[in-house]
């Protein structure tokens, strides 16, 4: 990791704190606390809270429906990216199909699979789906034409135009996708067991504003920006790894 990567959000995060250590100066307790007083409490949930195990179900959520989200999005944007017939049949429907918010499916999926694991899922891949079908799509899409035209007059196939040609030259746009698809797992995970219910973040943030606990709602949150940003270094670092092989 580059030096300016480490520390440019460092500073950035440090100018943060001190930007809420000055709003929390002048605006009372109930409205919002210290980040002091924010991260005493984050501590406590972490000891006696069981804050780890509602963060690790709702990690289960997001990474199951990250999983389902990729494995429908990225054979479709590849049969988009090829087949200008499957890009002029869906293609509208796709986009008609972002109009729609994600939350407004979760009573239709409560109704189809019941509470739990499942349907919050289903809701998180919903949410992973476009990011990573529009970069698979545009990364097979913008491929430099006389490679692939070189590659197939030297008697390369589809499959392994795909496997040594087409993917590594997208592969940088789908792992991009994929990183902003996986963060927003996260998002979807919450919401879903805010509407859908279950037994991570989102129940304890649910709880927490039913009792008005500020600091306790805070906590969570921090858990939750905690958690997309280890998200995302985690594929970062996939992504420099891939690079370098």
């Amino acid at each position: 990791m580059a030096r300016e990567e480490l520390v440019a959000p460092v500073a950035f995060g440090a100018l943060g704190l001190l930007a809420w250590q000055g709003l929390a100066t002048v605006l009372p307790d109930r409205v919002l606390p210290t980040p002091t007083a924010v991260a005493s409490r984050f501590v406590l949930e972490l000891r006696e809270g069981g804050l780890l195990g509602f963060a690790g179900h709702t990690l289960t959520e997001a990474v199951l429906g990250s999983l389902l989200g990729l494995a429908v999005a990225v054979p479709l944007g590849y049969l988009v990216a090829r087949s200008r017939l499957v890009a002029s049949a869906i293609g509208p429907y796709l986009a008609a199909s972002q109009a729609i918010p994600a939350v407004a499916l979760a009573p239709l999926l409560v109704v189809w699979f019941g509470y739990g694991l499942l349907p919050t899922a289903l809701l998180c891949a919903l949410l992973v789906f476009f990011p990573i079908f529009v970069n698979t799509t545009l990364g097979l899409s913008t491929l430099d034409p006389d490679v692939i035209g070189a590659a197939k007059v030297d008697g390369a196939g589809r499959w392994r135009l795909l496997a040594h040609i087409e993917g590594p030259l997208a592969l940088p746009a789908l792992l991009a996708g994929i990183r902003n698809g996986f963060v927003l797992s996260v998002t979807g995970a919450v919401v879903g067991e805010f509407v859908m219910g279950g037994q991570g973040l989102g129940l304890l943030l649910s709880v927490y504003r039913d009792r008005s606990d500020i600091e306790g709602m805070f906590a969570v949150l921090v858990a939750l920006v905690a958690l997309a940003i280890g998200v995302f270094y985690l594929i970062r670092s996939f992504e420099r790894r891939i690079q370098w092989l």
